[in-house]
């Protein structure tokens, strides 16, 4: 019995130790502790919201003409566990964790770094993508390892090594304009991202050199059509 109450005490202290308390990145009301383009960003129904006007000389697609980024200034992000709710209407988004600010562009800051990537169309939603780096990193339902660039190459080698899940179902799973659930798993060199419960990549990063380690996180707007994206119920939990 005593080693029994020893193994379960020992369990609960891994568990604590590795677990921080929830990080507050949202408050619900406005965008207190964010720094973008607010234009383009504001708060409504309780929802972080983007919105990309039409260019009336072009009324397809949208006013800007680069991608930018909501960004928390609240601190940064290395192992971590995110939670959060999104809806897309036309367009591509996505969530930027462990980057890096680069130079602002005419329509607000500019990231580099991993991306949780989702979209209004039926390929990329869960896929992890690098911005303004090594772009694909893992497609939808893949388990990847990536390598240094062999010498004399510029990108590195992307291995896929299993699946995680299938790419039509998992695509089946999520609401088209509605709400769908995401999940963002990042300890040491390895990725997990989630949909609606599931799993839609697996990633071990062993390009050192390159591999993001902590950064900023960020909320995107594309380039491309007039679009709406739309977050709510964050959950960061910092994992030590």
């Amino acid at each position: 019995m005593k080693i029994r109450f020893l193994l379960s005490s020992l369990a609960a202290l891994a568990l604590t130790s590795f677990a921080a308390e929830p990080v507050q990145i949202f408050n619900g009301k406005d965008l207190t502790g964010w720094e973008g383009n607010m234009d383009l960003w504001s708060v409504k129904d309780g929802c972080i919201t983007g919105i990309t006007p039409p260019d009336p000389a072009n009324p397809e697609k949208g006013i800007i003409k680069h991608n930018t980024f909501l960004i928390w200034k609240g601190g940064t992000v290395g192992d971590f566990e995110l939670s959060f709710k999104y809806r897309i209407e036309k367009g591509n988004s996505g969530v930027q964790y462990r980057s890096k600010e680069l130079a602002p562009g005419d329509f607000g800051p500019i990231l580099t770094g991993y991306q949780a990537d989702f979209e209004a169309g039926t390929k990329y939603s869960g896929i992890l993508y690098e911005e303004k780096g090594r772009n694909i990193l893992a497609l939808r339902g893949e388990k990847t390892v990536i390598k240094p660039a062999p010498e004399g190459a510029k990108k590195p080698v992307v291995e896929k090594v299993g699946m995680v899940g299938d790419s039509d179902a998992i695509q089946a799973s999520i609401k088209s304009e509605d709400w769908n659930e995401y999940k963002i798993i990042a300890k040491g060199n390895h990725v997990q991202h989630f949909i609606n419960g599931h799993q839609t990549i697996d990633v071990t990063d062993e390009d050192t050199a390159n591999a993001p380690k902590e950064g900023v996180l960020g909320l995107q707007i594309h380039q491309g059509p007039p679009m709406v994206v739309q977050f709510k119920d964050f959950n960061l939990v910092p994992l030590k």
